[in-house]
């Protein structure tokens, strides 16, 4: 189907739009699950190990390997039971981002600031591409098949994922591609779906889907509740001056 048709079959269409959903619609990224797997999306490949650069920021990297592990070991999860993603391609990625940002990715100055490890920026960018980028585009397959997974079942969760700093044009805080926009886009087409609540628990601001739905004209509803690490925080503060005072 042509960019024009594609549009014709949407009232209101511009050609960007049509281009958008015919991305959309040829992604692999949504396949069928079969019933005996559980609802939980995760790949070895999520975790990341980088010469052990990776330890130089203080985001754990490879915490989605533990929780896994610790839930197998727990009895909660079956190794077996769990799904595994695809990776995002270009095509799915250009979904949201645009050439431009992506482009930029193949600099590896431009990825060291975006996941804040200087040391990155002597790294050949093709290392970093598979060391780092990769492990971030399986979490974005895992994040757009979650939403799939979850109208299906009711529930799901990608280990991974939630990368809600970065936007359609920039990214940060070790967050390289929106995976949470893009979750959203498809879904849009793909679940016909048409409103969406975001509940960010981070303590940081979800800057990045933030930006991207900002002048949203879908009906997208919008909320972000980091509340609860706000509690907590007032709490530890609260507990360490009563301390002081007595």
């Amino acid at each position: 189907m042509s960019s024009s048709s594609a549009a014709a079959s949407v009232p209101g269409a511009t050609p960007a739009d049509a281009l958008r959903r015919n991305r959309i619609i040829s992604s692999k990224l949504y396949f069928d699950v079969p019933g005996s797997k559980a609802p939980v999306v995760y790949s070895t490949a999520y975790d990341i190990a980088f010469l052990g650069i990776e330890k130089m920021h203080p985001f754990d990297s490879s915490k989605w390997g533990r929780i896994c592990r610790f839930l197998t070991k727990e009895g909660h999860l079956e190794k077996t039971r769990v799904v595994e993603p695809l990776e995002a391609s270009k095509e799915d990625l250009l979904v949201v981002h645009t050439e431009a940002y992506l482009n930029s990715l193949r600099s590896s100055f431009r990825v060291a600031a975006i996941v804040e490890v200087p040391p990155l920026t002597l790294m050949p960018n093709w290392l970093v591409q598979q060391r780092l980028l990769y492990p971030f585009r399986k979490q974005v397959g895992g994040s757009i098949l979650s939403a799939k997974l979850a109208l299906e079942r009711g529930w799901a969760i990608n280990v991974g994922g939630g990368f809600h700093h970065c936007s359609a044009e920039e990214g940060g805080g070790f967050c390289a591609y929106a995976d949470i926009s893009l979750s959203i886009q498809f879904a849009f087409v793909r679940l016909d779906i048409s409103r969406v609540m975001i509940i960010d628990l981070d303590a940081h601001q979800g800057n990045g889907h933030e930006k991207d739905f900002a002048n949203d004209e879908e009906g997208f509803t919008f909320w972000t509740c980091t509340m609860l690490e706000f509690i907590h925080l007032i709490m530890l503060l609260s507990d360490i001056l009563i301390r002081k005072s007595s």
